[in-house]
């Protein structure tokens, strides 16, 4: 079984259905811990509503990462809520040092494009503007660098004439809220 802890800053779409899974007993996980730097997000609502320990951590004064004391103090929740793995959920800060050290190779991420295309944020606005024909999602490690960890597995949604903006990222979603699930499965298959 796979004991995750979740961070995300936004409304947890993600979330939803990686614990939509666990309780169809398609992922054999434990959600542990739900954390974000966002005070009002919509994750800590869904798993609140689920039971489960919601944290909010004070981000400090940096856009794209916490401070070294929020960062610490992150690792200080999921340690104590007995979290083994780290699953970012629409978290949108960079991960640095104390995370990455306290849970090496066990931390990863979903992203909304087929890496290493358009890496960082809005990546379907940035597939649209490219002029792509087909983009996707990606399940990756996650390392210092933005969306620059190892591949573990990748979904294809095609860019469709007419497409906008929101209609290609609804559709990247769906393919995200299949694929996240899978992959942490076969985490925890291969786990045991």
């Amino acid at each position: 079984m796979l004991r995750i802890g979740v961070l995300g800053s936004g409304k947890g779409s993600n979330f939803r259905a990686i614990a939509d899974a666990i309780g169809r007993g398609g992922l054999d996980a434990e959600v542990r811990v739900v954390i974000s730097d966002v005070a009002s997000a919509g994750i800590l609502e869904l798993a609140r509503v689920r039971g489960l320990r919601a944290e909010f951590v004070e981000p400090g004064r940096f856009k794209t990462k916490l401070e070294p004391e929020a960062e610490r103090r992150v690792v200080e929740i999921l340690q104590s809520a007995g979290a083994e793995w780290v699953v970012l959920a629409g978290y949108m800060r960079m991960i640095k040092p104390p995370l990455l050290e306290a849970f090496p190779r066990r931390i990863v991420n979903i992203h909304p494009s087929l890496l290493p295309a358009f890496p960082g944020l809005e990546a379907w606005r940035q597939a649209l503007a490219a002029g792509v024909a087909e983009t996707g999602c990606t399940v990756h490690y996650v390392d210092a660098g933005m969306d620059t960890g190892e591949v573990i597995a990748q979904r294809a949604v095609p860019v469709l004439p007419g497409d906008t903006a929101e209609t290609l990222h609804a559709r990247i979603q769906v393919a995200e809220h299949a694929l996240y699930p899978e992959v942490l499965a076969g985490l925890a298959a291969a786990a045991d």
